[in-house]
């Protein structure tokens, strides 16, 4: 999982993983953006794979990491948006997103293409500024 911050406060984010992949430079760049202290939107369209199983010791150091920063990916994320152009994918990551919402504390959305997407990640990010008035 990458991210690309160049667009911030959209935040792409890449969840194919290679073999050896480090995960702590996953995490610092999660950080980097918590620590700008900003409401943030993470877009991927890239769905994980479902042959992945993440090792014991990966499972460990998530929710680890989870616990340290649950108020700030709470407050500060305010969805990860997923672009699945098949409709039938997103309709089966509709069940997915329940849980998702529930282990990491911000919503998991849908969208058919980049496009929108970056509407509703715009959208997100225009309401929760009107929010803090």
């Amino acid at each position: 999982m990458s991210m690309n911050s160049s667009d911030f406060p959209l935040v792409w984010m890449n969840l194919t993983q290679e073999h050896g992949h480090d995960h702590q430079k996953d995490f610092d760049e999660f950080e980097e953006n918590l620590l700008r202290r900003v409401p943030f939107v993470i877009l991927t369209d890239t769905a994980p794979a479902e042959e992945h199983e993440h090792s014991p010791e990966e499972k460990k150091r998530t929710a680890l990491w989870m616990k340290k920063h649950k108020v700030e990916l709470r407050r500060l994320v305010l969805a990860l948006i997923l672009v699945e152009s098949n409709p039938a994918k997103r309709l089966g990551f509709k069940a997915f997103a329940v849980v998702f919402s529930k282990f990491w504390g911000y919503p998991l959305l849908l969208a058919p293409s980049r496009e929108q997407a970056i509407e509703m990640a715009r959208e997100l990010l225009s309401m929760d500024v009107k929010s803090s008035y």
